[in-house]
This record gives C-alpha cells, structure tokens and sequence, in this order.
C-alpha cells in the first residue's frame, strides 16, 4: 500500500484538509504533496493529475481517487475507524458529513478558509447566521448524544475530519457555536491540526483572489502568517 494525497495551500484549501487529517489522526501512512493555489483558477495544471482539477486528489497505485469525500469512503472500505463502530453514531456521522459536504454554502462563501489571520466578519447576512445556527446543533448534539470529546463519542472519525475546517473558521471570525466551542478547541488542539496551522503560518504564497475574498468577508485585526 503507498498512498500519495495531493493538497494545496494549507491556509486556504479547506476540502484538503479532511482527508490529510483523517489520515494524520488514524495513523494511515501517505506521501504528502503539495500543489498550491498560484491563480484564481488552477484548472489546467490540476488536470495533470485531477480529473476534476481540484484537489485533494489520493494516489493508490496507479489508481486515482478524487474528492474528499469520495477519499473518505474509499479509505473506509481499507481501514479500520474512518466511521464509528456504533450504530447509532455511526448513522449521525455519515448524514453530518455528507449535510457537510453538500451544504453550508453561506459559511463557505462568507467566511472563506485563512487560518493565519482573525477577522471581524461584517454583518452576518440571514443565510449566514441559519449555517452557523446549524454548525452549532450538530455540534451540541454529537457531544450530547455520544459523550465526547469528538463529534460521534470517545474516537477521532471522518466526522470530525469533515468539519475541522470549521473549527478553524470559528475561530478566524469568532463565530459563536454555544457549548459545541468545547469540540472546537479540542480538535484545534489536536496534533496534526497543529502541524497544519505551523505549516500554514511558513507559507510565502499568497494568491489574489483568495486574499480578495478574505477582504470581502471582514476587517483583518490580527494576520499570523510569517512570509
């Protein structure tokens, strides 16, 4: 087995982040690449080895795995813990991360991905506070259900995975999720997720557009970022 996971820039591209934590956390050994944002559209040089030109891309072989969540399910049906072992948990997991996957389009669009910088977001538009109302239920209701300290009971899984981006958004514009906050600084504190913010805050590239629609979500008070 010898799994490539090819990602972009560690301050921007939220949809790498899932699978290349998933990995990190369940001990699943990969080669790390890096192939980052230079310009609004990477399409054509991502098309070398993406058939979307997106990333993440996973590399098993000569076979090529597309999509963070389709990495997701391809990983679950070869290694132990992607999803919970119980049932119940288990069902609340996978409806959470493909609502994830397919929704929340006013938290993406509103509060996009820098985890080196803390904004004061402008004010929130309804479709904005309706996400971060719903960030907030699955988060209380996870740890409620299944007693913590991870989203679906005592075990890191996809579930977490999915939505540790967030965390990261939380915490750039401050977003309020009640007590689901105890999940958030737990899943910040977590190794792999600190190596991907270190990692992060070195990083010289800046693209335009990204910076762009950071300007547009709010006033920049603090910028962590070392190049």
């Amino acid at each position: 087995m010898s799994y490539t996971l090819i990602t972009a820039n560690r301050n921007y591209s939220s949809w790498s982040l899932r699978p290349w934590l998933l990995m990190k956390a369940l001990g699943i050994p990969f080669s790390d690449r890096i192939e980052p944002f230079t310009k609004p559209s990477n399409y054509d040089e991502f098309r070398a080895f993406s058939p979307t030109g997106q990333v993440p891309v996973l590399q098993d072989g000569a076979r090529t795995v597309w999509d963070s969540l389709g990495i997701t399910l391809y990983l679950a049906e070869r290694h132990d813990g992607v999803w919970p072992a119980d049932e119940a948990a288990r069902a609340f997991a996978i409806c959470a991360v493909t609502e994830m996957h397919g929704g929340f389009s006013a938290l993406r669009n509103d509060c996009t991905m820098n985890v080196g910088v803390r904004v004061k977001p402008r004010p929130m538009r309804p479709a904005l506070l309706r996400d971060v109302a719903r960030v907030r239920e699955i988060f209380e209701e996870g740890l409620e259900r299944f007693g913590g300290p991870w989203l679906a009971g005592p075990a890191f899984t996809a579930l977490d995975a999915f939505f540790a981006p967030v965390a990261f958004r939380i915490r750039t514009y401050g977003l309020d999720v009640g007590k689901g906050q105890a999940w958030v600084d737990h899943v910040l504190a977590h190794p792999a997720m600190q190596q991907w913010e270190a990692e992060a805050l070195e990083e010289a590239w800046r693209e335009e557009s990204h910076e762009a629609e950071l300007a547009e979500c709010g006033e920049i008070i603090a910028d962590y970022r070392r190049a």
